[in-house]
């Protein structure tokens, strides 16, 4: 159900809540799911729509939404890399603050399996009830924070991964390493794919070409910089 947030995140604040499925919770605290999905009603009787999230993200962007220990805005437990619409729902990509000690023990509850809860905070811009079945259906989201909470409400919603890696010290398939290098790495797909054909010689090959795109090739001079203090006797 809904319950209000804490007033000294946000007055008038909601939550909701989603299920994290932990398989191999690892070292470095990166974790990676759905917070929320869309056209799923929950126990609040509600339903989030496709794009409801899309202003607040425009606005804010991954770093100005803040990672909670149930809904606490005195318990931060570390930061959001990456945050998205995709056509499933709110896909998002933490880090615990492993640094600090409710960092650490968050994570270890977490690789215990005794914590396995995502929740919004949220308020909601435009939501419209149906007077029938009682749904309301939330079309703009204004998004305060994503917390870790004990208990799911939305079971379909899960964590996919939480992983040190990035694949946990073993080789990776052809796929996941293609997945890391476009998601992780933000390499274009034909960028990702000459890297995995070539080495790094085939991304310069790519910005010799002029077919590199301005982030990856910025990617490509720290590497050859950094390769070059390497090598230097």
């Amino acid at each position: 159900m809904l319950t209000d947030c804490d007033a000294r995140a946000a007055p008038g604040c909601e939550t909701k809540s989603c299920e994290m499925a932990l398989n191999d919770v690892a070292r470095d605290g990166v974790f990676e799911g759905y917070a929320s999905l869309f056209n799923r009603e929950d126990l609040g009787r509600d339903v989030v729509a496709p794009g409801a999230f899309r202003e607040t993200l425009a606005r804010r962007g991954a770093s100005g939404i803040r990672m909670l220990f149930q809904h606490d805005p005195a318990q931060p437990l570390g930061t959001w890399m990456r945050l998205y619409e995709d056509a499933r729902g709110l896909f998002a990509r933490g880090r615990l603050a492993l640094e600090a000690r409710q960092g650490r023990e968050i994570h270890a509850l977490m690789r215990a399996g005794a914590i396995d809860g995502l929740s919004i905070g949220f308020k909601a811009g435009r939501g419209i009830r149906d007077r029938r079945t009682g749904v309301r259906r939330l079309e703009r989201i204004d998004l305060w924070e994503i917390s870790i909470v004990t208990f799911p409400m939305l079971p379909e919603a899960r964590v996919e991964s939480v992983k040190a890696g990035p694949f946990e010290g073993r080789t990776p398939t052809e796929r996941e390493f293609e997945r890391w290098l476009t998601r992780d790495a933000g390499l274009k797909r034909s960028e990702a794919r000459a890297v995995m054909r070539e080495g790094l010689k085939g991304l310069a090959s790519l910005r010799d070409a002029g077919r590199a795109s301005g982030p990856q090739l910025a990617i490509l001079e720290r590497i050859e910089e950094a390769t070059r203090l390497l090598n230097q006797p």
